[in-house]
């Protein structure tokens, strides 16, 4: 195996896991663990990862800004797409909620709904932990606290047990291409895991997201049935989504009826 492959399938080991030791790492790849070391002090070096005692590990939490302060950005918008995409829920559905704080306010505007809500957002449970109409199961992980989060391994694992309706998906933006995109790396494989254990994906973002940022592409547009945003959001980008074959639905602005 090249280095260079070898760096990729490190780094997805160790953000599947979030520590992993020189030993198992040696063995999955079939090197010895020297070249291991060799990789992980180099991949250090880059900032790729943390080398710790014995192997290596993710990053620390890449979200500066905590989650409670993000809530506040947008919040009409992300209010009006909240409540716009929980109408596309019906009574005896199973839906997969992302993380986010647009998805927050979806949770909120599910309660007293006879449905079955799967997430790894702890925002979510705040918002459905003492609904009784609401089933509510938490998938497992390790806990990102700046953003109320469960990622890793044992996330991943849970999702490929379970099957959903509908996802309901965050985004830190979508490319001009229609990409949707993500900028925490240890997100992206749970959101990518979502998508395929759900029979629908939402993309439910406000329109300062279009176009918007990410350091890495989460899925392409085809991936997408529904985009739930803004009036105002980009045209070009929302035609290319549209172009790739999702539908878009806009949301009424504040204080206009559903």
């Amino acid at each position: 195996m090249l280095p260079a492959s070898r760096h990729g399938e490190i780094l997805r080991l160790v953000r599947s896991s979030g520590v992993v030791s020189v030993e198992a790492l040696a063995e999955n790849l079939g090197v010895s663990p020297s070249t291991i070391r060799r990789d992980l002090q180099s991949l250090d070096a880059e900032g790729a990862l943390r080398r710790v005692r014995g192997g290596a590990g993710c990053v620390p939490d890449d979200d500066p800004v905590p989650f409670a302060q993000v809530a506040t950005v947008a919040a009409d918008d992300k209010e009006c797409v909240a409540r716009t995409a929980a109408a596309l829920v019906q009574d005896g559905e199973v839906v997969l909620i992302d993380i986010g704080t647009t998805t927050a306010r979806l949770a909120r505007a599910l309660r007293g709904r006879r449905i079955t809500v799967i997430t790894s957002s702890l925002a979510v449970v705040d918002e459905l932990r003492d609904d009784p109409a609401v089933e509510l199961l938490v998938l497992g992980g390790i806990l990102r606290r700046n953003y109320r989060s469960l990622v890793g391994m044992l996330t991943e694992q849970a999702l490929r047990e379970v099957r959903a309706h509908r996802l309901f998906l965050g985004t830190s933006g979508i490319s001009r291409e229609g990409e949707v995109r993500d900028s925490t790396l240890v997100e992206v494989p749970v959101k990518r895991a979502m998508i395929e254990a759900a029979e629908q994906t939402v993309v439910v973002a406000d329109r300062g997201k279009f176009p918007g940022t990410g350091l890495l592409t989460v899925c392409g547009p085809e991936k997408v049935d529904v985009i739930v945003t803004n009036s105002g959001a980009d045209a070009d980008t929302l035609a290319a989504c549209e172009a790739a074959g999702t539908e878009i639905r806009l949301a009424p602005a504040a204080g206009e009826n559903s």
